[in-house]
């Protein structure tokens, strides 16, 4: 069994790259099937999650393969792949492809928008109305989709003629129910309003990304989506944007150790509360020409507490990171969770480095303790994951983070790039 060893106390210094957005990389992939024409993305982080997805596309009839040129002919460093879906082979996607990644739920939008019908595995482990896909499938009746549920799956047909535009308005931000919709909607007929539609720098990008291939958006980055549906989308050369969270993980890193690091093609206006808050805390944050700057002394920082919001708000995402930091913090802190009932599963695993945490709701209190110590931990999701690598940089002596497959959906490289940067980290079996 893999795990990450981490011996705490080294400062990170130097540049560290920040790879392509997972959470728009997934979509972007998606998008795909809107299209029988060849669309090309560039900086693809290599995850498990994205040649999870990759598995799901080619089931539909997608051609996937690596490309090492951008459209001069000239070589590329960046990861790059085509995708070619000149038909749809099969609209069905199956439990034992959805129920290991929730996002690959996205691709009933474009295959009901393309074939006007799609049968799709409910994601595994959602009931309706918790994590809602209520949403999305609200979302797709109103332009004209019959839904029904059959053992488990989703059967989606669209009317006569295909998806019909419509004005809609999304109870609750959902960033997978934009999504969903807006693919939807730039094949339908007619013009479709989206209302309360999620604002995260991913979608944008997204947006974007069909805008290059064809579609008809307006209100991009705002809360009110505008799609006018065309007959068909082509072909585009697209970039994913950089990640923000990792942006954000890594920065906490640096606050937590201490050091001088250059996060490589970071953007601050997509990371701006989170950055805002860690400033408060007492980190130097400056904006240079090809990313960010974060310096800190590696003292204990000062409590701030935050609460998670959607966009532009202190990302949920961030939100195991920050506990980890504020584990160490001259004072008391009290963190909301607004988005998820469930995202505190990693403070059973911070208290073994000793951290003082205690839980009432959804508010965590937790008080600052001088020293953590390392500790055998267990990774229980993506972004808990990463928590404990954090605290296992600053921690006194030894980690072992366990069950690191949740690491490897979402941070490209972990070990190589922090280890590039002074940390004392790597992967071990054991």
């Amino acid at each position: 069994m893999e795990c990450i060893r981490l011996i705490g106390g080294n400062q990170l210094n130097g540049d560290l790259p920040i790879s392509g957005a997972k959470n728009a990389a997934l979509p972007l992939m998606i998008a795909s099937l809107l299209t029988e024409k060849e669309l090309v993305l560039r900086n693809v982080p290599d995850l498990a999650d994205v040649r999870q997805l990759q598995l799901i596309l080619k089931n539909h009839g997608a051609s996937i393969n690596p490309v090492s040129t951008d459209a001069n002919g000239e070589k590329v460093e960046s990861p790059s792949l085509s995708f070619n879906t000149p038909v749809i082979t099969d609209t069905c996607a199956p439990y034992d492809l959805v129920s290991a990644m929730r996002a690959s739920f996205w691709v009933i939008g474009p295959l009901l928008a393309r074939e006007h019908k799609a049968r799709v595995s409910l994601p595994g482990g959602c009931a309706i109305g918790t994590r809602p896909v209520d949403f999305y499938l609200d979302g797709l009746k109103a332009l004209g989709a019959n839904i029904e549920i059959d053992e488990g799956y989703i059967v989606a047909t669209a009317p006569k003629g295909g998806l019909v535009g419509s004005k809609l308005r999304f109870p609750k931000v959902s960033v997978g129910a934009t999504h969903v919709v807006m693919m939807a909607a730039t094949l339908a007929n007619g013009i479709t309003e989206i209302e309360n539609a999620a604002q995260e720098p991913e979608i944008g990008n997204v947006a974007r990304c069909l805008v290059a291939m064809g579609a008809k958006i307006s209100g991009i980055d705002t809360s009110h989506l505008v799609i006018e549906g065309v007959e068909k989308l082509g072909g585009a050369d697209f970039e994913v944007l950089p990640d923000r969270i990792e942006t954000g993980t890594f920065a906490m890193a640096v606050a937590m150790t201490g050091g001088n690091l250059l996060l490589k093609n970071g953007r601050p206006e997509n990371l701006q509360a989170a950055l805002n808050v860690l400033e408060l805390t007492g980190v130097n944050i400056s904006t240079e020409k090809n990313g960010i700057r974060i310096i800190a002394n590696g003292e204990r920082v000062r409590p701030v507490s935050v609460e998670t919001d959607p966009f532009p708000g202190f990302p949920t995402d961030l939100q195991a990171q920050y506990m980890a930091l504020m584990a160490r913090a001259d004072g008391t802190t009290k963190i909301r969770e607004t988005i998820f009932e469930n995202r505190f599963m990693h403070v059973a695993e911070l208290a073994r480095f000793g951290a003082d945490i205690s839980i009432e709701g959804q508010v965590a209190t937790i008080k600052g303790v001088k020293t953590l110590k390392g500790a055998q931990v267990m990774a229980t999701d993506l972004r808990a994951s990463v928590s404990l690598v954090i605290a296992g940089l600053a921690a006194k002596g030894e980690t072992f983070v366990n069950q690191i497959h949740h690491l490897d959906r979402g941070f490209e490289n972990l070990e190589e790039k922090l280890s590039n940067c002074g940390a004392d980290i790597s992967r071990v079996s054991l």
